[in-house]
């Protein structure tokens, strides 16, 4: 089940708006060197979580660990993609996503996927 907020429901805080516009700002080097997504994968549970380094791709589509681009140099971005981390995904049982750059669209998204313990219960007469 995908859970779509709309942007008008899903103000950004001043932080997080900071953040984005300084990951935005740097598209157009970005393009120039070849890069179509850069990205931070985070995992998380047990209320630990941890956010890899960011990763740069020279993909059409983009693909958790696949087609990295090597030598590309984009620490500097790594506090601002951080601030994007969606809150709470360490807690309980835990989540996983990652936070996406598309370069060509300047937009950026944040994919979060949340675990959960289920049970099923059963009663019958013998």
């Amino acid at each position: 089940m995908e859970n779509r907020a709309s942007n008008l429901e899903h103000a950004l805080p001043p932080e997080k708006a900071a953040a984005k516009a300084a990951i935005i700002a740097e598209c157009e080097r970005l393009a120039e060197v070849g890069i179509t997504f850069v990205a931070v994968h985070f995992d998380g549970s047990g209320d630990e979580g941890v956010n890899e380094d960011i990763k740069c791709y020279a993909t059409e589509d983009y693909a958790y660990e696949e087609s990295e681009v090597p030598n590309a140099n984009s620490s500097y971005l790594q506090e601002h993609f951080e601030t994007l981390v969606p809150y709470g995904y360490e807690d309980g049982c835990g989540g996983f996503g990652d936070v996406i750059l598309n370069v060509q669209t300047r937009k950026i998204t944040v994919e979060r996927n949340d675990r959960f313990e289920d049970y099923t219960t059963s009663a019958y007469e013998v």
